[in-house]
């Protein structure tokens, strides 16, 4: 095998809540973490001699170690005293800069894509510790479907897949600096905290409707403040049959949830008609078990 193909699979945040912050600087978080079927394609080629390069299909993207598929590719060489080299071509979907592990779940692609190629051996846990090298979401954007995720987010539980339904994607034009959200968020007596441990009885209940009303992102609070766009386009979806709407990551993508195809798509072309986003995409929950 001289090369390999893979999907690296976008993630959204049913529930972030902020804990409080850690003496190292980082935050202590509680999320439940979905992966859906919104993805970037990878192809991993073996090349004579060493190191390591890339091509994208968006002129923007750097193509050195600024990019989390070259840091992955040289934390993989380095762990396993690799000779060889690679390349990878990238082509990118999923919205950048977008609460979405879009550069998070492209590392973990190439981490899974080198261990197959190379025929390295390594247990998906093994990689799992790797990736939390390069960023806290890459182990889960490893492990996927359904997970409680603690700690700085490296700490991940598995749960049971919650109901498939349509997911409506919209990221406006703009993009959030992760760290200017969290040196931004006030916590104190007065913040009020999603509930993640009724969202996490309703994804053991399976129940839908239960799951989306107590959905809950803390890091709107500062994201919305700043970009009032993101509530306009959580109202629109709602407005237009989203059983619940809410930011993802430190967004400013926002998601929706839908009941049936035939509503998310019409929501998808009211969505787009609005103008309101940049990038809308319609895709569906992924669970890497069977319901």
């Amino acid at each position: 095998m001289d090369s390999i193909k893979l999907k690296a699979l976008a993630k959204i945040n049913l529930g972030l809540d902020v804990i409080g912050k850690r003496e190292d600087g980082y935050h202590e978080v509680r999320m439940i973490m979905q992966t859906i079927h919104l993805y970037d394609q990878l192809e991993i080629k073996k090349v004579d001699g060493p190191g390591i390069s890339m091509d994208a299909n968006l002129d923007f993207l750097p193509l050195n170690e600024n990019n989390l598929i070259v840091k992955a590719a040289k934390l993989m060489q380095e762990t396993y005293s690799m000779k060889e080299g690679v390349h990878v071509s990238l082509k990118k979907y999923i919205p950048v800069s977008a609460g979405m592990a879009g550069g998070s779940t492209d590392a973990a692609a190439v981490l899974y894509g080198m261990n197959e190629l190379f025929g390295l051996g390594a247990k998906r846990q093994q990689l799992m510790e790797l990736g939390v090298k390069i960023g806290a979401d890459v182990p889960y954007c490893l492990m996927r479907g359904t997970a409680l995720a603690e700690g700085i987010g490296e700490k991940l539980k598995s749960l049971p897949p919650v109901p498939k339904c349509p997911v409506l994607i919209a990221k406006p034009g703009i993009n959030v600096s992760t760290k200017f959200v969290y040196e931004n968020l006030r916590l104190d007596r007065h913040t009020v905290h999603p509930n993640i441990d009724a969202l996490l009885d309703a994804i053991r209940a399976k129940d839908l409707h239960a799951l989306s009303h107590n959905m809950g992102n803390i890091l709107e609070t500062v994201t919305i403040h700043q970009y009032p766009v993101i509530e306009e386009i959580k109202e629109h979806m709602k407005a237009h049959g989203a059983i619940n709407a809410m930011m993802s990551g430190s967004g400013p993508t926002v998601f929706g949830l839908f009941e049936d195809e035939k509503g998310a798509q019409k929501a998808y072309e009211a969505m787009k008609k609005a103008r309101l986003a940049k990038q809308v995409y319609l895709t569906s929950i992924y669970n890497n078990r069977k319901s």
